[in-house]
């Protein structure tokens, strides 16, 4: 089985550790698949996806096609031979040309319990929604958004205080140790594919700018779950007489009777500002004001002053 010709398409982060998990484990990959070298940060420096930083350490060949589905980009990586792909996170759906030509098929590692959260942020919807455990699904992929069959699923339980960065690293360390258990299976043909309850499928679909602003007419409980859902990537934001917060953390105030109106700063104490929500209050203990760094509370009040003043309200 080690001889398998096994092809790795991913891209970000959460990819490596199933790339890393593989070529310790002592299968043969034959190379790898990612996305192109895009600009990043305020500079737009082009900067390589993880995977292929991943890969040039291991060794491997690379390749970075803008689009899978060109016929330069199919002749290429068919070229490889591979007996099975294996893919996380990739970016991109797969066409059927591709699909069909390894002869174990390709299988991707996602990190949700499908059919649940299909799509590209399954980790921030998660915890943004409240739910209290998620996991990772391999699956054959097909031509659509994480609908293939299920071969092997294992549950992460989210504990009160996980935020995306926390999730995301336990997601990646359990999707890994999954990959390596289920490919030996498949290739032995111990695996009965179970199909998913396309009726019960719901999507994650990539964060927008309009994900990420805080809407202070919802519950404590829900601006706390957006808080910590992306944190610490690409982090909830508010305004504050048409400047820019970053709000990297709040606690929820707790039994809080509120009868003033949502986004109403209601006091502020040794650390934190107490703001009014739809129903109950948070706390905002660490923020970022538009143009300076990441700081506590109590930093930022020390800093302000008498600036922010009580019964002024947050938000648009």
């Amino acid at each position: 089985m080690r001889d398998v010709r096994i092809l790795f398409m991913g891209t970000p982060d959460f990819a490596v550790s199933s790339l890393d998990a593989l070529i310790k484990a002592g299968f043969n990959v034959i190379g790898v698949v990612t996305q192109p070298d895009r600009p990043v940060g305020r500079k737009q420096v082009l900067t390589p996806p993880p995977v292929k930083e991943a890969a040039l350490r291991h060794g491997l060949q690379v390749l970075q096609p803008e689009k899978i589905k060109t016929e330069e980009a199919l002749v290429e990586v068919l070229s490889l031979s591979p007996d099975l792909i294996v893919t996380a996170a990739y970016g991109q759906i797969l066409p059927k040309k591709l699909l069909e030509a390894p002869k174990f098929g390709c299988i991707n590692v996602h990190a949700s319990l499908l059919p649940k959260y299909r799509g590209g942020a399954p980790i921030h919807k998660c915890i943004v929604e409240g739910e209290k455990e998620s996991g990772v699904t391999i699956m054959y992929m097909v031509e659509a958004l994480d609908a293939g069959d299920m071969l092997s699923k294992v549950v992460v339980p989210i504990e009160e205080r996980d935020t995306v960065g926390t999730l995301h690293d336990k997601l990646a360390a359990a999707g890994s140790a999954l990959l390596i258990e289920t490919i030996p299976a498949l290739l032995a043909g111990e695996l009965t594919a179970e199909v998913q309850d396309h009726d019960a499928a719901t999507i994650a679909p990539n964060i927008k700018r309009t994900d990420e602003q805080i809407d202070w007419a919802r519950s404590a409980e829900q601006i706390y779950n957006q808080v910590r859902g992306l944190n610490p990537w690409p982090v909830a934001f508010t305004k504050y007489q048409g400047k820019v917060w970053k709000i990297w953390w709040v606690e929820k105030v707790v039994d809080a009777a509120v009868d003033r109106q949502p986004g109403t700063i209601l006091a502020r104490d040794e650390d934190g500002l107490i703001i009014a929500c739809g129903s109950g209050a948070v706390k905002i203990t660490e923020l970022q004001p538009e143009g300076k760094k990441r700081m506590s509370a109590l930093d930022f009040l020390r800093g302000a002053g008498n600036s922010i003043e009580i019964g002024t309200k947050v938000g648009e």
